[in-house]
């Protein structure tokens, strides 16, 4: 067994498209339409479905925006530089919502960046051997 996928409710398909390939260099690997139930189904990620686990964002025609609810919790993405990866999200318009730094409890430096519906998602620095 394996995870395949996360989905993800958008209120704006083009522009969480853009959010996760332009900012933050995701591919966009298959997209469908189903008109009879009207939604837009777009699989994304870094790797191909058959590789790794992707993102799903689905599309529901005519809604502009969810409540996230509390018990979502974020999707975490392994980065080379924690800092560097914050300043190029801050410099495309992106949002930082907790700067680079260490854990709290702990000595792995991460932050916080927040996608264009509130989805959280932590950059976790890459552990150097």
């Amino acid at each position: 067994m394996r995870i395949l996928h996360t989905m993800l409710r958008v209120g704006d398909l083009e522009r969480s498209i853009a959010f996760y390939t332009d900012l933050l260099g995701m591919k966009e690997l298959r997209r469908k339409d189903y008109p009879e139930g009207k939604f837009t189904l777009v699989f994304i990620g870094y790797q191909d479905e058959a590789s790794g686990t992707v993102l799903e964002l689905t599309y529901n025609w005519g809604i502009e925006k969810y409540e996230l609810g509390t018990s979502y919790g974020h999707l975490a993405i392994e980065v080379d530089d924690v800092y560097q990866a914050c300043t190029k999200i801050t410099e495309q318009g992106g949002k930082v919502v907790r700067a680079a730094g260490p854990m709290k409890h702990g000595n792995t430096t991460i932050a916080f960046i927040e996608d264009p519906d509130g989805y959280k998602i932590e950059f976790i620095q890459k552990q150097r051997k």
